[in-house]
């Protein structure tokens, strides 16, 4: 498949770009690569090969619930600027 100038300028107006000449030449040297490489990818024999579902070995690597101490409602409000006993206050940020 060849990529031509005009499928360049094509594109950058579909993704409203603008590009000048330079860049023209050099993304459709670009995606003239990229093609090239994805041709030669389909011309390779993969009858019998299974597809690869997972890129790591399947095992998952979780750790175990456990049961932890956290902070206190108070210390947790320690450093907040605006707060009352249990919640920290914020701006209003919707307004009806």
């Amino acid at each position: 498949m060849e990529i031509s100038s005009k499928t360049i300028r094509h594109l950058a107006h579909l993704s409203r770009l603008e590009i000048d000449d330079t860049q023209v030449m050099q993304y459709q040297n670009d995606l003239q690569r990229m093609v090239t490489f994805i041709e030669q990818l389909q011309s390779v024999d993969t009858n019998g090969v299974e597809p690869l579902r997972f890129l790591a070995d399947g095992t998952a690597a979780l750790r175990p619930d456990q049961l932890t101490s956290s902070l206190t409602a108070a210390d947790a409000l320690k450093n907040a600027p605006l707060h009352n006993e249990h919640y920290f206050k914020v701006p209003t940020v919707i307004k009806k």
